[in-house]
């Protein structure tokens, strides 16, 4: 079996212990490379963001049909519907992709984050981060197609 060493820095070690301690019960206070990199302030913006972005998209539909206008223009619900499914997957998976491409973190107050200093928690934080953004955009492909083909 291959063995993996692991070295954490004092910040990631003090965030993680502080939070364990504060609600020990409570599995997302924690740094997960990959995994997971914001705490419930940050998850409830990602909620916020998810709620705008689904009436958003919902006013673009509605106005696209309202206004009679030209078909193509309907392909230009792929701006809110991929906004709307980037925002959805940070919400439900408590990772957020600008974190992940910036190498930083946050569980606590909203605007103080904390870096990652290991590269391959760095790389494991911009893949997930660029996973979750091509799936938006093949989310809001897909939407955008459909309302365009529809009669």
């Amino acid at each position: 079996m291959k063995t993996k060493a692991i070295s954490i820095n004092s910040e990631t070690l003090f965030m993680s212990v502080f939070q364990e301690n504060k609600n020990s019960s409570d599995s997302d206070n924690h740094y997960i490379p990959g995994a997971c990199n914001i705490g419930h302030e940050e998850i409830n913006r990602r909620k916020k963001a998810t709620i705008f972005s689904i009436v958003l998209t919902i006013t673009v539909i509605v106005l696209l049909f309202m206004l009679d206008a030209n078909k193509i223009w309907r392909l230009i619900l792929f701006i809110p519907a991929t906004s709307l499914g980037v925002s959805f997957q940070q919400w439900y998976f408590k990772f957020c992709v600008a974190f992940g491409i910036k190498g930083v973190f946050n569980f606590g107050d909203i605007g103080k984050t904390f870096s990652i200093d290991q590269k391959e928690n760095y790389r494991k934080d911009r893949i997930k981060a660029w996973q979750m953004i091509m799936t938006g955009m093949l989310f809001g492909l897909i939407l955008a197609l459909i309302f365009f083909f529809m009669p």
